[in-house]
C-alpha cells in the first residue's frame, strides 16, 4: 500500500489546514510541510477529520434475512457513512446465540473487508428470555457485547445472572429496555396523536421502569449495563439518579431519529415512522438532545434496522419497526447537535467514535488523530448540504424516516488503516 497524503484537513474541525501523511496503516506525519515523495496526494481542500465512526447498534440480517440486508451491503452503507467499526445485533436467523453463530459474522465481515463487524452475542438462548446463552464461549471468540435487542430481557433473575456473569468475562450487557407488559398490543407513543389516530399507545414508563431496575442491578453486581436507544426525558432521569447513587458503570446511547423525529409524524401512517421504542414528543427530543450534550447520554447509535419492502410496505400494524441508520446519521447529529451549538466536532468525536469505541472494547478504533495512532478516519464536507433518497442507499432495504429531507454536512471520504474504503459516495471494494 502506498503512503497516502491527505492535502488541506482540518482535524476535529480546528485550525488551519494541515496535511495529513498515511504511511503503513497509521498517521506518519502531521502538518504544514509534510514530504510528498512517492504518495498518492488528495487535495482535501479543508474537509473536517474526525476519527472514523463506531455504531454500537447495526442490524445486519445476515444470516436469515439477507432479503433485507446482507453483511457487504451492510458493510459498504457502514463506509459511506464513515463508519470503521459496527456491532452487529444478534437478532438473526439464528439466532447468534453461540460461538459458532458470531463467528460466521465475524468471519464474513473480516472477508468484506469496508469496516470492522463486530458480532453480538445473545444474552439468552433463542432470544427467548429464559435461559442464558454460551456467554462464556462467544466470549473467548472476541465477544465484547451481548444483547437480546429487539426484545427485552425482561426476567429479572436472568438479568441480574447475565450481569454477574458478565463481569468475570469484562463484557456489557446492553438492554433493550421494554416491559413487555406495558407494550402489549402498542403501536405508537401513548400521547394525544395516537390517541387521534386510533393507536394503541406504548408509555414510556414501559422504558423507564426497565432501565431504573437494570441500574439497580447493574450497580449491586458491579456490572457494565449499556441502556440501548434511550427514548424518553424520564429515561434520562432514571440515568441521572442512578449516576448520582452509585450506578457508575451504567452508559446509555441515543439514535439519531430519536433526536430528531417525533410522535407529530403519525398523522400520515407511513410505517417508515414505526420504530421501537417509537418516536416520541418534542419535549422528549429535546431532552435526548441536551443530555447527549451533557453527556449523561453517552453516545449516538444508529439502530440501523433495514426491511424487505412487504415488511414495511403494509398497513400499519403489520409493519416491522425500525429504519436506516448508517448513511444518515452524521448528518443528523450535525443538524441536532452542531447546528444548534450543542457539540462541536470534538464533541461529535466523542459521540459518534471515542465513547462506543471506549464502551465496545475497541482499543483500536476512536484513537485521535495524532502521528503514531491508527490511519483510521472520515473526512467531511462541513458546508455541503444534501436531499436524502433511500433509494441511492447501498442498503438492500429503502426505508429511511429521513427520505426528501434535505441535510447538513456528507462523509466524503472514509480510511480504515490506511485503506480507502468509500470515496466521494462511492465504495471501494
Amino acid at each position: 500500500m502506498s503512503p497516502l497524503l491527505l492535502r488541506g484537513v482540518r482535524p476535529y474541525g480546528e485550525g488551519d489546514p494541515v496535511d495529513l501523511l498515511v504511511r503503513d496503516g497509521v498517521i506518519a506525519e502531521l502538518g504544514t510541510r509534510v514530504d510528498t515523495a512517492g504518495a498518492t496526494v488528495r487535495d482535501c481542500g479543508g474537509l473536517v477529520a474526525l476519527p472514523g465512526l463506531v455504531d454500537l447498534h447495526t442490524h445486519l440480517r445476515e444470516p436469515g434475512r439477507e432479503d433485507a440486508e446482507t453483511i457487504a451491503t451492510g458493510s459498504a452503507a457502514a463506509a459511506l457513512g464513515g463508519f470503521t467499526a459496527v456491532f452487529a445485533m444478534a437478532n438473526t436467523d439464528p439466532v447468534a446465540d453461540t460461538a459458532v453463530a458470531v463467528e460466521h459474522v465475524r468471519r464474513r465481515g473480516r472477508e468484506i473487508g469496508l469496516t470492522d463487524v463486530h458480532p453480538v452475542g445473545a444474552v439468552t438462548v433463542g432470544l427467548a428470555g429464559e435461559r442464558l446463552a454460551e456467554l462464556g464461549g462467544m466470549a473467548r471468540t472476541g465477544v465484547t457485547v451481548f444483547s437480546d435487542d429487539g426484545v427485552c430481557v425482561a426476567d429479572p433473575l436472568i438479568m441480574r445472572r447475565a450481569l454477574e456473569y458478565s463481569t468475570a468475562l469484562g463484557a456489557v450487557i446492553a438492554q433493550h429496555a421494554e416491559d413487555p407488559r406495558l407494550t402489549v398490543g402498542a403501536q405508537a407513543h401513548e400521547g394525544e396523536p395516537a390517541s387521534r389516530l386510533g393507536l394503541a399507545g406504548w408509555p414510556a414508563t414501559a422504558e423507564e421502569s426497565i432501565v431504573a431496575r437494570d441500574c439497580m442491578l447493574a450497580r449491586a453486581a458491579g456490572a457494565r449495563l449499556h441502556v440501548c436507544h434511550v427514548s424518553s426525558a424520564g429515561t434520562v432521569d432514571v440515568l441521572r439518579w442512578a449516576r448520582e447513587h452509585g450506578a457508575a458503570t451504567v452508559t446509555a446511547e441515543v439514535t439519531p431519529h430519536h433526536l430528531l423525529l417525533t410522535d407529530d409524524r403519525l398523522g400520515t401512517f407511513d410505517p417508515v415512522n414505526k420504530v421501537n421504542p417509537p418516536l416520541r414528543t418534542g419535549p422528549d427530543a429535546a431532552a435526548l438532545r441536551a443530555a447527549l450534550a451533557a453527556g449523561v447520554l453517552d453516545c449516538v447509535a444508529t439502530d440501523h434496522a433495514p426491511h424487505a419492502p412487504q415488511d414495511k410496505d403494509c398497513e400499519w400494524a403489520a409493519a416491522r419497526p425500525g429504519m436506516l441508520g448508517l448513511q444518515t446519521a452524521l448528518s443528523v447529529v450535525v443538524e441536532t447537535m452542531v447546528a444548534p451549538g450543542l457539540l462541536d466536532w470534538r464533541g461529535v468525536a466523542r459521540v459518534m467514535s471515542e465513547r462506543p469505541a471506549d464502551i465496545g472494547g475497541l482499543p483500536d478504533q476512536g484513537r485521535p488523530l495524532a502521528v503514531g495512532e491508527p490511519a483510521t478516519l472520515v473526512l467531511v464536507d462541513p458546508d455541503v448540504r444534501w436531499t436524502v433518497r433511500g433509494a441511492a442507499f447501498a442498503s438492500l432495504a429503502g426505508n429511511t424516516g429521513f427520505e426528501g429531507m434535505e441535510l447538513p454536512a456528507r462523509v466524503m471520504t472514509t480510511v480504515l488503516r490506511g485503506r480507502v474504503t468509500a470515496d466521494d459516495g462511492k465504495v471501494m471494494w
